[in-house]
């Protein structure tokens, strides 16, 4: 089985296997990492969250038809920041959809956000350079990210990531729950 992931980010990558890997044979598994455009801004605020991760799904499937990768499922992965309860939360949203254009969702856990830093991202300034520069670290998106420095290295990214790729596969589980029936015309 193969799976596209809209990214390279090797922490997306691993997450993505480790999900894939609860529901799916590990040995038959291949995660494969392909940069795309979210076509949303690069700090996605509220529902651009959502649209993002679908929008990085939807190119690789389109990629997939133009390439013939013979994928199965097409990942997107998009981190924003959404307004709750009149505060500021982080939070990464998954898009899973798969080569029959079927799509299930699921998100990280949500975690409140510093003013000082919410400020900065209102502004349009990524979380990942925010926190570069509030621990004094390069590239902390692809290591602990922000999770990993709040909760003082108790949840990194991965471990983030890998619940909501587990509820965004919810749909592919269940499919008679989510999904209408295909209907097949024979063609003689």
């Amino acid at each position: 089985m193969k799976v596209l992931v809209g990214s390279r980010n090797a922490v997306k990558l691993e997450a993505t296997k480790e999900a894939f890997s609860i529901y799916f044979n590990p040995a038959e598994l291949e995660v494969e990492g392909i940069e795309v455009n979210s076509k949303v801004s690069n700090q996605p605020i509220e529902d651009e969250t959502f649209a993002g991760a679908k929008n990085r799904a939807h190119e690789l499937k389109k990629i997939n038809k133009a390439r013939n990768f013979n994928a199965e499922f097409f990942v997107g992965i998009e981190g924003g920041i959404k307004k709750l309860f009149d505060r500021w939360f982080t939070f990464g949203a998954m898009c899973i959809m798969d080569d029959k254009g079927r799509v299930g969702y699921g998100t990280s856990p949500f975690f409140e956000l510093p003013s000082e830093i919410t400020e900065e991202l209102l502004k349009g300034v990524e979380l990942g350079d925010v926190m570069d520069n509030l621990i004094g670290e390069k590239n902390t998106k692809e290591k602990q990210g922000a999770v990993g420095y709040f909760t003082k290295g108790v949840m990194d990214r991965k471990r983030y990531y890998v619940d909501g790729l587990i509820l965004a596969l919810i749909p592919f589980l269940n499919e008679d729950l989510y999904f209408e029936p295909q209907i097949y015309i024979d063609e003689e």
